[in-house]
């Protein structure tokens, strides 16, 4: 009896570190290939994010489908390619897009609105002065920070390759009070 209850625990104990075993090699694969943690630092996001929050970036999906408009990335800005710097921006213009900016109007000509066709962002809550405007090319993205008047992005840096996109915000794990899917994300309608 004592021998049949040593098989018994030795096979609990196998199946314990063989279930271990597997979960361990899992979530070390979703931690490499599918998501990454990001801590926003800095004002150019605000008010939608803030130093401090902690965020979980998708950097699988963008494999399977292209980002989309008021999508908020996680991206390597031009200026620090060879860095390991991330930003955190807002998707505005899609490839193939004219962007006009004047000031926080944002007006997107192509296919579908060939005399263009102003963004309403209602996340944007502090004015800008800043004038551009940009053709992307079939890899290109314009990016801009929600905190106009402070965001270093495509304003300043130009499009943003498809390549140097990271990932898009997937879950705020913090602060507590704010925990969701898809942070920020904004289905920007159009007038």
């Amino acid at each position: 009896m004592i021998k049949d209850e040593e098989v018994q625990k030795d096979k609990e104990n196998s199946d314990f570190w063989r279930f271990s075993s597997i979960l361990l090699v899992a979530l070390l694969a979703l931690r490499l290939f599918v998501f990454g943690p990001f801590l926003v630092y800095g004002s150019s996001m605000e008010p939608t994010f803030e130093t401090g929050d902690y965020l979980i970036v998708d950097e699988f999906t963008y494999r399977l489908e292209n980002p989309k408009r008021g999508d908020v990335i996680v991206l390597t800005p031009p200026l620090a390619e060879k860095q390991k710097t991330h930003f955190i921006k807002r998707i505005v213009g899609l490839p193939g897009e004219t962007v006009i900016v004047q000031g926080n109007l944002v007006t997107i000509k192509n296919n579908e609105n060939p005399n263009g066709v102003t963004l309403v962002e209602p996340y944007v809550k502090f004015q800008s002065t800043r004038e551009t405007t940009v053709t992307l090319a079939s890899d290109e993205y314009f990016v801009m920070g929600d905190n106009r008047e402070v965001s270093s992005d495509s304003r300043i840096w130009g499009p943003l390759k498809r390549s140097a996109i990271t990932g898009r915000a997937f879950m705020r794990l913090y602060p507590f009070d704010q925990i969701g899917i898809f942070p920020g994300a904004s289905s920007t309608t159009k007038n």
